[in-house]
Formats: structure tokens, C-alpha cells, sequence
């Protein structure tokens, strides 16, 4: 009888440890649950919390031009959705796993089993067919708004192409090549301007993204792209190339500089001016002309008439580098042509290996490219 009273105290004490360990397991996932879910709400907040000026950090959160907008509030719409989802998912979860946990005097038995239940059958299946309606009707008719938006005659016409690794911009009526830093006018309301680009790709996949601008848009070998933009207020936007197009991928950066209409009307006509000729510096030009930049990078005025590299011909109206890895400075100018990887390891600008005298007289002949 002893022994007996013994093992049964004993049962009882095992029960009511793995009663306890229960109800530590149960807490224990639901606050990992609750991290999560934390984690997830603080990164969230670290996207939509952005320094404001010149140089925000690029976020979808922060729109500027109509189709931002557009994507901004279907985001949010989508993320309204998700969210009740999780919720709803969550709470039924913890409510199961807190009823229906193991308890002591369970005899291990299999819970009654529902088999055939047209009802519950019914609902997994038409719940989730109308929210991926819902979703799938949001989503196209904001592609169809901004893909199929009217393009007005005050429209300003950009061709974007995208090179492993920097960008090329065309303006076709204004006569302007430029790299890297895309000028356009802000678009007001009461005479819309936009901006309408054309995405061409010279070797492999490429993405223009500008988040607070527009949303992503592929540039494909052998296809042409659309896209457009109005901006609603000057300043500088950043993006990048957004798809996977090589070692530089990363460091594929451009700037949009959005600018007034007496401002962007400044720039057009100091683009189209020739390059300068500053007698001072005819022997840095005649290092440019005589060594292999000419195969690459074109300079109006100059046998310099290549298309693989960016047009030189106001290379110091850029504020960066080599698609925004570097400042445009004096000494980072220097560098780049001495050693490119010094900046952008894996890119396709080649060392020039100039003497220190004919590399001074070029960065100076450079600094005059206005």
C-alpha cells in the first residue's frame, strides 16, 4: 500500500510538472510571437521614418509624383488587408493551442474528427478567392491608371539606357546626352508637365527605380519600357538600378534632380553649349585624344566620339562618380582614372596607367568641362 501511495504521488507530481512546463511552453512561443510581431512593426517604422531635405533616404512611403502616390495607397490598402489576415490567424491560433493544450488527466485519446464539412470547406475556399479578387482588381486598376495615362503635349521626352554599370540619358528634342543625373522640370498641377521615359537596356536586365517617384520598371535587351513622372516639388531624389545586373550591381545609383521651369530651362541651355576650350589646358585635351578614352566617352569638339562610357561633355555640372559611387571632386576624378576599382571594384572603366604628368594635365583639362 505504500509503495502504491508512493506512485501515486508520484504520478501526481509528474502531471503537475508537465501541467506547469505546459503552460511555460505556451507563453513562452507566444511571447517569441510577440517579438516578431514587434520587430516586424519597428521595421516598418524605420521605413516610413525618413530625414527630410535634399537627400531623403528612398522610400515608398514618402511619394512625390502621382504613380507614387498611386502605389502608396494601394500599399496601404494591401497592407490594411494582410494585416487583418494576421490578426485573425493569430488570434485563432493562440486560442487553440491555449484550449487545447496537453493537459494532465488527458488519456491521450484522439479528439473528435470532422469529415465532410460543406460548410467549413466552403469557407477556406471562397475566403480566400475574394481577397485575392480584391487584391487582384486593386492592383490592376492602378497598373491600368499609370500605364495607360495620356501623355501631354508639354511632355518632356527622356530615353533611358541602362549600361553595366551607370545610366545614359537622352533628351531627342533638346539635344542633350547626359549620364547618371537625371534633370526635369516639377510638374504643377494647373499645367501638368511630366516627364515620359523610354527604358532601353545596351547589355543585360536593368531597373529604373526612383521609390518616392515612381515604381519599378524592367530594362530588357531588345525591348523598349515606358514609364512616367510628375513631380509635385523640386529637390533630389535617389534610386537605382533594382535588378541584379552584375559585381557593380549595388552601386548602380542615380539622382533625379527635379528642378523649377526657369531652373530646368538654365540647365537645357547650359547643356546644349559645346564643350569649353581653355587654351591653358591643351595638353590634358591632347592626352584625351591620344589615349584609349576616346574609344569610350564622347566630348563635343574633340575626336573623343565613343558610346560605351558617359558623355564627358559637362562632366563637372555632375555632383558624383561613376553613377553616384564618388564625389565629383579633384582628387576622386584622379583616382578614378588611375585606379577604378579604387572606387567601384569589378566595374568596366579600364586603369589608364598615365604618367603622373599626363594624368595631372587630363584631370585638369576635365575640371574645365563645365
Amino acid at each position: 500500500m505504500a509503495a502504491a501511495a508512493r506512485g501515486g504521488e508520484g504520478l501526481t507530481r509528474m502531471a503537475k510538472t508537465r501541467h506547469e512546463w505546459d503552460w511555460r511552453a505556451i507563453v513562452g512561443r507566444a511571447a517569441g510571437l510577440f517579438v516578431l510581431l514587434i520587430g516586424v512593426l519597428f521595421a516598418a517604422a524605420l521605413c516610413t521614418a525618413s530625414p527630410h531635405g535634399d537627400n531623403p533616404v528612398p522610400t515608398i512611403f514618402e511619394p512625390h509624383s502621382t504613380p507614387a502616390d498611386s502605389i502608396y495607397d494601394l500599399s496601404h490598402f494591401v497592407l490594411a488587408i494582410t494585416g487583418l489576415i494576421f490578426l485573425v490567424v493569430f488570434s485563432l491560433l493562440t486560442y487553440v493551442v491555449a484550449k487545447f493544450r496537453n493537459r494532465a488527466p488527458d488519456d491521450k485519446r484522439e479528439p473528435p474528427q470532422v469529415y465532410g464539412s460543406t460548410q467549413i470547406e466552403l469557407a477556406w475556399t471562397v475566403i480566400p478567392i475574394l481577397i485575392v479578387v480584391v487584391l487582384f482588381l486593386a492592383t490592376a486598376r492602378v497598373i491600368h491608371a499609370i500605364q495607360d495615362a495620356p501623355k501631354p503635349a508639354a511632355a518632356v521626352e527622356v530615353t533611358a539606357i541602362g549600361h553595366q554599370f551607370w545610366w545614359e540619358f537622352r533628351y531627342p528634342a533638346l539635344g542633350i546626352v547626359t549620364a547618371n543625373e537625371l534633370h526635369i522640370p516639377v510638374s504643377d498641377p494647373a499645367h501638368p508637365t511630366p516627364t515620359f521615359l523610354k527604358l532601353l537596356s545596351a547589355d543585360t536586365d536593368h531597373s529604373f527605380w526612383v521609390p518616392q517617384l515612381a515604381g519599378k520598371t524592367d530594362l530588357i535587351p531588345n525591348r523598349v519600357n515606358e514609364m512616367w513622372m510628375d513631380p509635385h516639388r523640386t529637390g533630389i531624389f535617389l534610386g537605382q538600378c533594382a535588378q541584379y545586373c552584375g559585381a557593380q550591381h549595388a552601386k548602380m545609383l542615380l539622382r533625379v534632380w527635379v528642378e523649377s521651369p526657369e531652373d530646368f530651362e538654365a540647365w537645357v541651355s547650359a547643356q546644349r553649349q559645346p564643350a569649353n576650350q581653355d587654351e591653358k589646358e591643351i595638353g590634358g585635351k591632347r592626352v584625351l585624344e591620344t589615349t584609349a578614352c576616346v574609344n569610350c566617352h564622347a566630348v563635343s569638339g574633340t575626336n573623343a566620339t565613343g558610346h560605351f562610357g558617359p558623355d564627358l561633355t559637362h562632366l563637372m555640372s555632375r555632383r558624383t562618380l561613376a553613377a553616384g559611387a564618388a564625389k565629383n571632386t579633384k582628387e576622386n576624378l584622379r583616382l578614378w582614372i588611375q585606379n577604378p576599382d579604387a572606387i567601384k571594384p569589378g566595374s568596366l572603366m579600364p586603369a589608364m596607367k598615365l604618367s603622373d604628368v599626363d594624368l595631372d594635365a587630363l584631370v585638369r583639362y576635365l575640371e574645365t568641362l563645365q
